[in-house]
């Protein structure tokens, strides 16, 4: 039986995979903070190696298994591209032969990233068909599959980047992450009820992609039938798992977002924190601004930048309008004044 994650495995993962991850800054911007009117700081994992949080989830994974004797020949994973590179990157520190099985809408920056770390790609018609593939895959012999996000020793090491901000920052009133499957998240949440007991755990997730959010609402989990369509590629996974949904369901709020907000917020970030950030963590400020504008000023929020990785054709598609020539919007129910002024520059 399986040891759900704790915070004590946080810990221990950190011990693991902290002289292999980078210590990511924290940034912030004052502009931003005066237009929201509380301390807006951010974990700049988007300056992890590999560009994404991911690594410190697969690095902890095989760190364990090579600390407990068990590191074996080969490793599968399944993914959408920043769980694919950080298992390839790991896999090749550990001198481990790795697969990685994947939709076709794999970003292909991500795609080629995982190439060039020594792994081979096999790519699928749809994320299920991924899925079923690496399934089969694990069953050979001395073969072990690394999961993107349902396993206690990826959650663990995914909490370390929340329990490497906390450490760094000290007295926060809420901290949020993007939800994919959820590890990121669950392991944010650990970290912070740890640290942080009284401060607000809040995720976000696309509203195109909305199986967290549905599961959430239903108390049971609830996959999609369907591909997502999404800016957000990293949190276009089918379904959330049963090691992090019970995590998510002592979430303080949750939030789903639409297509236009995301790109409207991945815009104002490359702006004013003039770092490369993907959609998927840039989504999360639609959770922040709605946030701060039911909120006394003069707090302070953590928000968990995921990852930099972001192909060409999805740059494109996040500047198909200009958002920048406003101040921020700030909350939600603004949002269909964003969607008539888009409307009207189109």
């Amino acid at each position: 039986m399986r040891t759900p994650p704790s915070f004590d495995s946080i810990k221990l993962a950190y011990e693991r995979i902290k002289n292999n991850v980078k210590k990511t800054p924290i940034v912030e911007s004052s502009l931003l903070n005066q237009w929201m009117g509380n301390r807006i700081l951010f974990k700049a994992e988007c300056l992890q190696t590999i560009g994404a949080f991911k690594i410190r989830g697969a690095m902890n994974f095989l760190a364990r298994l090579k600390e407990e004797g068990r590191l074996p020949k080969h490793v599968v994973a399944n993914s959408s591209g920043n769980h694919a590179q950080a298992v390839a990157y790991a896999a090749a520190h550990f001198g481990v032969k790795a697969t990685i099985f994947a939709s076709e809408t794999i970003s292909p920056i991500k795609a080629a990233a995982t190439q060039s770390y020594g792994a081979e790609l096999k790519l699928f018609s749809t994320r299920l068909e991924a899925d079923a593939a690496v399934k089969e895959a694990s069953k050979a012999p001395d073969t072990v599959w690394i999961p993107p996000f349902n396993h206690e020793d990826i959650v663990s090491g995914q909490g370390t980047a929340a329990l490497e901000a906390l450490n760094e920052v000290g007295k926060v009133d809420a901290v949020f992450a993007p939800c994919g499957g959820g590890g990121l998240l669950s392991g944010t949440l650990l970290a912070t009820r740890a640290l942080q007991p009284n401060a607000l755990v809040i995720g976000a997730e696309p509203a195109e992609a909305n199986d967290a959010s549905m599961s959430l609402q239903a108390g049971e989990i609830i996959a999609l039938n369907h591909t997502p369509d999404t800016l957000a590629d990293g949190a276009a996974t089918p379904s959330v798992g049963d090691v992090t949904f019970p995590l998510l369901q002592e979430l303080d709020d949750f939030y789903e977002v639409d297509e236009l907000q995301i790109a409207y917020w991945t815009q104002w970030l490359h702006h004013l924190l003039k770092l490369h950030i993907e959609p998927t963590c840039a989504m999360t400020m639609a959770a922040v601004a709605a946030w701060a504008a039911n909120t006394p000023p003069g707090q302070t929020a953590l928000v968990i930048l995921s990852g930099g990785n972001i192909s060409q054709s999805s740059m494109a598609k996040i500047w198909e309008r200009d958002f920048l020539l406003q101040p921020p919007i700030l909350d939600f129910s603004e949002t269909e004044e964003l969607h008539e002024t888009s409307e009207a520059k189109a």
